[in-house]
């Protein structure tokens, strides 16, 4: 393989260093939201957590649930057991909630169309469950923020526009304004309510400004970002205009712009409007924004601004960096807006101001220590459930909370989750795996392969599958490192060209310096079934197809580990192919002296929900170790399993003939173990097995490249098997 690069001094150091323990967070809990159905509601409806705040005491958590049109209520007074409140039915859909005593002010979208906008601000009686009053707005509702001292709320009328008028641009009328709300005794004056004009402001479509989000420090100064019209507006306590400025461009240079199937940091962007979604102050002086985009920008980054205008630090794109680090780069969005920024959220955990980044695209959250503004400096990256939207830190109980708004369970992937992380002298549990240090930048992800290489004690190597299509590789990594760390990078290559038509989902040694690799074959995408030969440098040397007698068969799901015993390959075949009884599939076998083809058949576990098959095949002493799960996630999964066969009771029969079924035995159920890692829900794809060279069997986790995936990998040591 590739020489390992050298990691430099610096870069070193700060590895080895990572976060200072007293700043650390980890996940204690994952919160399904279908867990706040009602029994006998049908769960799998579509439903999701977006906007969430916390009770003045940390103990009730509030999320907007807008398929529902609901607000969903948590209990952490044990964190680490949070509690289903239940939902509280809403004429319309909720944007931001936030709880005030015994109530929660809930900002109600009920537009009848975008022409015609309307909403309100609901009151709801925790005790009861119900609305008990409700203010007018004169339009759509977004961001709802309540005044530090309690006095008042202020709430941004978007009136957004209509992506699919015309180009979809602005202006769009009627346009959006601020409105300014006292609070009496917690509940809101309706009387008293003052809307605030935002138009002239902007140059892009000054006459339809579109404000986006609100947030209220504690001199009564309102922060606005109208992100369609690329702008920021600061309100004055008095009610005016205090100042407003361009939220500008930013040029972004090393970074992927395009999709195509590789991760490529190396190109330079013309210059990208920021189009600020959520923001938030830290000080009196000071506010940073959430450069998402929606229209024409997206600057896939964060900045801190004075309330002048003034930038005091602009992040570019260090943190896509980091994310790539980590695995979480979404390629599938380079030529769009990369990992984007959606939110922020800020407090002082101690004596330490900390900035929370929510990366929508990535599902991750950056912590950063921000006890220098301009100088801010990433302590952690969080995994959190698909596509992060709101946040709430929780200081005074050392918490802090994710609600993440996709709901992927018609597509038999994730729910939405509500995910809480207590900051302890605990070390970080994740990353587990990292590329950190890296030049170039190694991007990684999709990792479906894993095996050991001959005198290679501190090593194991990954592949990742179709996903990174143009860039087929094996991964190189330290496994003494922790996190372990990918040092090194090998493309496939065909011809001195990256490898096409490739879908890597076994890798094993050849014995010296390659490897041989299982290819998952697509005949609608014209992938072959094949095993193919890399050498050191990662040249296809030879590719052997799978038998012609086995293809008039042939599904979708193919090999899915292959390991070498002697002179013979095996490879496990993921599910049943048309010759297969139900419940059997196929472990094929290939001798490399006699060019021969034989098989034997594995029994799977019983389906329940879903599908039952294999993911990997590897070898250690005596046996053969399988990976065997089902394609369920979350509370739904129930086999995430390791079994073993006894490498003499594989007899390999001809075929044309009626195969043999070999008997397994369980070793490991990874299930208990995903769980602990992270106190995540249950991954689906546990795809890569594989024997270091004391023993010690090693998982990964499959985490998709990011598409319709939290992003999260999950690399551990099982110890002796």
């Amino acid at each position: 393989m590739t020489a390992t690069r050298l990691l430099s001094a610096v870069s070193t150091l700060a590895l080895l260093a990572g976060p200072a323990l007293s700043d650390s967070f980890n996940r204690v809990a994952s919160f399904p939201v279908t867990a706040n159905m009602a029994e006998g509601e049908d769960k799998a409806r579509t439903s999701s957590a977006e906007i969430i705040s916390a009770s003045a005491d940390g103990m009730t958590l509030i999320y907007t649930d807008s398929p529902l049109s609901v607000v969903g209520l948590i209990d952490i007074t044990d964190p680490r057991q949070p509690k289903p409140l239940g939902n509280v039915a809403l004429n319309g859909e909720p944007t931001t909630a936030h709880i005030i005593g015994s109530r929660a002010v809930v900002g109600v979208n009920t537009s009848e169309s975008r022409a015609n906008p309307s909403g309100r601000l609901a009151v709801i009686d925790l005790k009861s469950a119900t609305e008990i009053a409700s203010c007018d707005l004169g339009g759509q509702p977004d961001s709802v923020a309540v005044a530090p001292d309690g006095s008042f709320l202020a709430v941004a009328i978007e009136n957004e526009r209509d992506e699919d008028l015309g180009e979809g641009g602005l202006p769009q009328m009627p346009a959006g304004y601020l409105v300014k709300l006292p609070l009496a005794d917690g509940s809101p004056d309706c009387a008293r309510l003052q809307k605030i004009d935002l138009t002239g402001l902007a140059d892009i479509a000054p006459e339809d400004p579109e404000p986006e989000f609100v947030d209220i420090n504690e001199a009564g100064e309102i922060v606005v970002t109208l992100q369609e019209n690329n702008h920021i507006a600061v309100i004055g306590a008095d009610d005016t205009i205090a100042q407003h400025f361009s939220a500008g461009e930013v040029v972004l240079e090393n970074v992927d712009t395009r999709t195509d199937g590789r991760l490529s940091f190396s190109e330079k962007t013309e210059p990208v409007r920021r189009e600020p979604d959520g923001a938030k102050w830290i000080d009196a002086d000071h506010f940073v924004t959430a450069n998402e985009g929606d229209w024409k920008g997206g600057s896939r980054g964060f900045t801190i601004w004075n309330k002048d205008g003034t930038v005091v630090y602009e992040s570019g794109a260090a943190l896509e960096h980091a994310i790539a680090e980590i695995g979480h780069y979404p390629e599938k969005r380079s030529k769009s807006k990369g990992v984007e920024i959606e939110s922020v959220e800020f407090a002082r955990f101690g004596d330490t101001p900390l900035l929370f980044v929510l990366s929508e695209r990535a599902s991750v959250v950056a912590v950063y220590d921000l006890t220098d503004p301009a100088a801010p400096k990433l302590t952690q990256l969080l995994p959190s459930g698909i596509s992060p939207e709101g946040a709430v830190a929780i200081p005074a109980r050392n918490l802090f909370v994710t609600a993440n708004e996709a709901d992927l369970g018609e597509d038999g992937a994730a729910r939405a989750h509500v995910m809480i992380y207590e900051r302890s002298a605990d070390e970080p549990a994740y990353p587990v795996l990292t590329s950190a240090g890296t030049e170039p930048l190694i991007g990684w992800g999709a990792l479906g392969a894993l095996a050991a290489a001959p005198g290679r004690e501190d090593r194991l190597f990954a592949a990742s599958d179709s996903v990174y299509a143009a860039m087929p590789s094996i991964y190189e990594i330290d496994i003494t490192a922790k996190p372990a760390r990918i040092v090194a990078q090998t493309i496939i290559t065909r011809g001195g060209a990256p490898a096409q038509k490739l879908d890597i989902e076994g890798l094993t040694s050849d014995g010296e310096d390659g490897f041989w690799l299982a290819n998952e074959g697509d005949a609608k995408k014209l992938v072959p079934h094949a095993i193919l030969h890399v050498n050191a440098k990662g040249e296809i040397t030879e590719e052997i197809a799978l038998p012609e007698e086995l293809l008039p068969h042939q599904t979708r799901f193919g090999a899915e580990g292959i390991a070498k015993v002697g002179n013979t390959l095996w490879l496990a075949m993921q599910r049943e192919w048309g010759d297969d009884p139900e419940g059997k599939v196929k472990l094929l076998a290939y001798d490399l002296e006699t060019r021969e083809w034989g098989a034997v058949h594995y029994p799977l576990e019983p389906k329940g929900q879903g599908w039952m098959g294999l993911s990997e095949i590897a070898v250690r002493d005596e046996h053969a170790y399988v990976i065997e799960r089902d394609n369920l996630i979350g509370d739904k999964a129930v086999v995430k399993k390791i079994f073993r066969v006894a490498l003499a009771d594989l007899h390999p029969a001809a075929l044309e003939g009626t195969l043999p079924t070999v008997a397994k035995e369980e070793v490991r159920d990874l299930i208990p173990e995903m769980l602990a890692l992270t106190n995540g829900y249950v991954l689906d794809k546990v795809e890569g097995l594989a024997f270091d060279a004391k023993g010690n069997a090693w998982v990964v986790t499959d985490n998709d490249g990011t598409d319709d995936s939290s992003g999260e990998t999950l690399f551990w040591n099982l110890g002796q098997l």
